[in-house]
């Protein structure tokens, strides 16, 4: 379980108030390159970590989070290419804490090589179980926002995005899927090791590892799309995406180009809470194959975009992730069924005036990071924003967005500057126009033509 008090080696301000055990501003890590062995049966993982960084400030201490279960072994540190000798590692409430012989300067580049393992579980905390769980027959991750780790040491940040590469051996049987492309596979003696590669930078919460009696089937498209599925669900899972590929045209025009190089969709034999979101990757359980799952499948896939190639750099901007899929479902079912926007958006207002009026939307409080209320006003903000001078500024505004801050981190400051100079030749104010639906507790009235 993660701990949610100060930790001491900080004796400044927690790098995000949301999740304040969570990372150090002390360091930022551009690179993991993670080899795991894990047994399906047993639960068992051992892993062996190689992690590139930097130091921001001088550092006595390095600091990186990693969940009990998971017991260090070794580590090796090297600085600047010098192989410098590690005085002491020590796991305490969800930190490992690395003390070398000598102290790094600010801008020193270093490498870790830290070998562990363990049974991985998921921490419950605020938002449930999150991390590493075991399927009936398999395993998932399932991150956000402080899952990663309960697999991996990392600086668990949303702001310190890294570079990927990620090797699972297995038991033969099992099919592997994590972030980015799949760059090998082998089979030696009933074990398989399936290695993945993400290139564009990735915040941790978001990697993944997803592990099942899986085939993977492609799906048609110009972006390429594959599904990994149990054998038995391959129709309706198969019937479940059949739109996925117009609703990716629709939004390349809409947000832009696809940020990654694939995107899969996994379907778990288990069935899940909710769906799943990781970088080039979504997970849907069993349960989510039935008549309602085209708004999931467009909401996941336009996460892509909002929230894993620009995502927020601290928590309270969460809306800009889940408003943003929120609305691209409502751009889905305009295109698809001719459903109004605006009926939608009066009978959302209609929904948050009878709900508590103590949400402010640019800031709600971790309790409150996926209360259903921050998904419904986030999208009535954007359709706020888009009927007040029409399609083509707002659909040019989403594209700067997706485009200025590809692959970056951004905040809804960011975003109120970017629409402020929009729509200044239209006259109005973004900042005027947004401040009431993102910083008052009480839902703005407005008025659309339903």
């Amino acid at each position: 379980m993660r701990q949610t008090g100060s930790h001491h080696q900080h004796p400044h301000h927690a790098p995000d108030p949301y999740t304040p055990a969570s990372g150090s501003t002390d360091l930022s890590i551009s690179e993991y390159d993670l080899t795991l062995d894990y047994d399906v049966g047993l639960n068992r993982l051992k892993g062996q970590a190689r992690l590139a960084g930097s130091a921001l400030v001088d550092i006595e201490q390095l600091t990186l989070d990693l969940d009990r279960p998971m017991r260090v072994e070794e580590v090796l540190l090297w600085c600047a290419g010098t192989p410098v000798d590690v005085r002491s590692f020590r796991q305490r409430r969800g930190k490992l804490a690395i003390t070398p012989s000598r102290e790094l300067k600010a801008g020193d580049s270093f490498r870790l090589g830290i070998r562990y393992r363990g049974k991985p579980r998921a921490g419950n905390g605020l938002w449930g179980d999150i991390g590493w769980e075991e399927l009936t027959d398999g395993a998932l991750v399932a991150g956000q926002p402080t899952g990663a780790p309960s697999w991996f040491p990392c600086n668990d940040l949303p702001a310190d995005k890294a570079r990927y590469r990620i090797s699972v051996t297995v038991e033969s049987g099992y099919r592997v899927t994590c972030n980015g492309e799949l760059v090998s596979h082998e089979d030696r003696r009933g074990r398989e090791t399936w290695v993945f590669e993400q290139p564009e930078p990735m915040s941790s919460y978001l990697a993944t590892v997803q592990i099942g009696r899986y085939e993977c089937l492609d799906l048609p498209g110009a972006v390429p799309q594959s599904v990994v599925v149990p054998p038995s669900l391959t129709d309706r899972a198969s019937a479940a995406l059949s739109r996925q590929d117009s609703m990716m045209t629709l939004f390349t025009s809409r947000f832009g180009p696809y940020p990654f190089g694939r995107y899969t969709v996994v379907v778990t034999d288990d069935e899940l809470e909710i769906p799943l979101e990781a970088q080039s990757v979504s997970v849907f359980g069993c349960n989510h194959l039935g008549s309602g799952s085209a708004s999931l499948v467009a909401h996941e896939l336009a996460h892509q975009w909002f929230g894993n190639s620009v995502t927020a750099g601290s928590w309270r901007d969460i809306w800009l992730h889940e408003g943003f899929a929120t609305y691209a479902e409502w751009l889905w079912a305009e295109a698809a069924d001719g459903a109004r926007s605006d009926q939608r958006a009066a009978a959302d207002l209609e929904w948050l005036q009878h709900q508590r009026q103590d949400l402010q939307l640019a800031d709600p409080g971790p309790a409150a990071m996926f209360d259903e209320r921050v998904y419904r006003r986030g999208a009535l903000t954007l359709h706020v924003l888009r009927r007040s001078a029409g399609d083509g500024i707002f659909f040019a505004l989403l594209q700067e967005w997706t485009q200025k801050y590809r692959h970056a981190c951004a905040g809804t400051s960011d975003f109120l500057d970017l629409a402020d100079k929009a729509y200044a030749a239209a006259g109005v104010s973004a900042n005027g126009l947004l401040g009431p639906w993102l910083f008052d507790p009480t839902v703005p009235a407005a008025v659309f033509r339903a």
